[in-house]
């Protein structure tokens, strides 16, 4: 029976170890990315560093490599073309 008990506990104190070292970090991290977010520091925060982002794209002299644009254009061509015929 001792060693019954022995076994479980010790079962037990390796799951919750691998579950500590594993998934229960990723966890963690997701939860403090949510509290940053829903903090008024962290929500000013992002908001800084969107704007910082938005900065360096209006400085640059192209958005989109020239090969970007052409696909991006012919996707939109194509959404055009799907959205006339449901017109019709």
């Amino acid at each position: 029976m001792k060693q019954y008990v022995y076994k479980i506990i010790i079962f037990i104190l390796a799951i919750i170890f691998i579950y500590e070292f594993t998934i229960g970090k990723q966890i963690n991290k997701y939860g403090d990315q949510l509290n940053s977010i829903n903090s008024k520091d962290g929500r000013k925060e992002t908001v800084q560093k969107i704007k910082n982002e938005l900065r360096k794209g209006v400085e640059k002299d192209r958005y989109l490599s020239k090969e970007d644009a052409k696909l991006i254009n012919r996707f939109i061509e194509k959404i055009k073309k799907e959205l006339s015929e449901a017109n019709n």
